[in-house]
């Protein structure tokens, strides 16, 4: 088993990189401005939904919803990435 997976592992790193280098792409290419601001403050900053909103004047019913449509975007973008 050890075997198997020290040979498959490396299919699985270009597989991982291609993966992030498209998500870094839709992001940019696909998303809304406030899409985009939103998943940052949320993911990257680690905010909380109800700090989102209060940072942005929006809200947290609003923050929610627009990570659920950037995520739905961004699934469809990456649909076909692997």
């Amino acid at each position: 088993m050890a075997a198997y997976m020290r040979a498959v592992a490396p299919d699985n790193d270009e597989a991982v990189s291609r993966l992030k280098r498209n998500l870094r792409i839709a992001r940019r290419e696909e998303l809304t401005a406030r899409q985009a601001q939103v998943l940052r403050l949320y993911f990257e900053e680690e905010m909380t939904m109800e700090a989102v909103g209060h940072a942005l004047g929006i809200s947290k019913s609003t923050v929610s919803r627009t990570i659920a449509r950037a995520k739905q975007r961004l699934k469809r973008c990456l649909r076909y990435a692997l």
